[in-house]
């Protein structure tokens, strides 16, 4: 029988313990990955949520950066409004390559589930938007977009879901007695635009009594325009705000720094309670065999053999419970998901927690090698017994 044998064997002698310690570790090694999961999925996110914008530069009432961000990626609520003769003079100069104007308009519909929800409408062009989105499809290649100020409407994915709507159907607007049709639903995007009801501008104009005013401005640039030297030419336009993409995720990801710092936290005195409860465990151990290991040594066991005996079954120890825990985070991720998104003040759409293979590398070898630095101290401790000393011992 060798050492690996006798290590294995002496954990299963107390199989109660070793299981705890097992779970503790376990937990740990879920914490982690999740965590690590999480900072890069949640990145990834956040940047295909910007690609998706399809605008480099977004002109907006002038307010706090943070609803601004709100309203550009998720369709935030306490909208401002912005002339839109000034948004034509804009869209008119020459560093724009394309220019999309847009009036958000949020409708809450107690109707809609146990306590109500927010519907999103966008009036858009008709022209410029969908030029500015190529990723939006029609679903089963079935409609179009609407003409200009005609009384029709697109629907995303979700929302023709909770509406119940299909081509062909004819809907009514919150506060309207007029019928409008819907000319085409959208595929599935995982973006912001799932969940709107477009229509075209001038008709959300007049429908929501918001005649010569949008909310927002998106403009994509030409390639070889200075995209800093133009905003700072924006920032002196009064009563208006200029929001570039990469503004936007500076500011959603300086939102969740102190969170993420929080967890990180959390995880770090997650993995010193493991390595004392390992610490503890295989020290317990040794105690409990203080006569077995003087026994062993003066059948001529050397202090090398007793110290990797231990270390052994702290390295079994750190090994399954990282294994397990590593699996757990692939099974629950799910879940972890769903916390996340329910604690953060923004949650891009798409996969939050990305594990790939050098985040469970790094967790692994992370979470071993803390479980060996903690069986250290007890290897050496049972290591430097004397046999005599231990035989005496009661």
């Amino acid at each position: 029988m060798n050492i690996f044998q006798v290590s294995y064997k002496n954990l299963l002698r107390r199989r109660l313990r070793t299981m705890f310690t097992i779970i503790g570790i376990m937990l740990s090694a879920w914490v982690l990955v999740t965590l690590l999961g999480f900072n890069k999925g949640y990145e990834n996110s956040l940047n295909e949520n910007i690609e998706n914008m399809g605008f480099q530069v977004v002109l907006t009432a002038k307010g706090c950066p943070y609803e601004a961000a709100t309203l550009m990626l998720k369709g935030g609520t306490g909208l401002r409004y912005m002339p839109e003769n000034m948004v034509k003079d804009v869209a008119g100069k020459p560093e724009i390559a394309n220019a999309a104007p847009m009036l958000m308009h949020a409708v809450f519909d107690p109707n809609k589930g146990e306590s109500g929800g927010t519907t999103v409408f966008l009036g858009v062009d008709p022209n410029t938007y969908p030029s500015m989105k190529p990723y939006l499809k029609f679903n089963n290649e079935k409609g179009a977009w609407f003409s200009d100020k005609a009384k029709e409407v697109v629907l995303g994915f979700e929302a023709a879901e909770l509406e119940q709507r299909e081509v062909g159907d004819l809907m009514m607007l919150p506060g309207s007695e007029d019928e409008y049709t819907v000319t085409g639903v959208l595929s599935r995007t995982g973006t912001q635009d799932d969940g709107m009801i477009f229509l075209p501008l001038k008709t959300a104009q007049s429908a929501f009594k918001k005649e010569g005013e949008l909310t927002m401005l998106g403009m994509r640039l030409n390639q070889d325009v200075d995209a800093s030297a133009f905003e700072e030419e924006l920032y002196k336009l009064p009563d208006v705000q200029v929001v570039s993409m990469a503004q936007v995720k500076n500011t959603i990801m300086s939102l969740v720094s102190s969170a993420k710092v929080i967890v990180l936290s959390i995880a770090f005195i997650a993995f010193l309670i493991a390595m004392f409860g390992v610490l503890n465990t295989v020290l317990m151990s040794v105690f409990e065999r203080y006569q077995e290991i003087g026994i062993l040594k003066s059948m001529g066991a050397l202090p090398k053999d007793i110290f990797k005996m231990i270390l052994i079954e702290t390295t079994l120890l750190c090994s399954i419970g990282g294994v397990l825990g590593i699996l757990f985070s692939f099974l629950f991720s799910g879940i972890s998901e769903m916390a996340i998104r329910y604690f953060l003040p923004f949650a891009p759409q798409g996969a939050l927690i990305a594990i790939d293979t050098k985040t469970v590398i790094f967790s692994f070898i992370s979470i071993t090698a803390i479980g060996i630095i903690g069986g250290v101290y007890p290897s050496l401790r049972a290591a430097n017994i004397r046999p005599l000393d231990s035989i005496r011992s009661e």
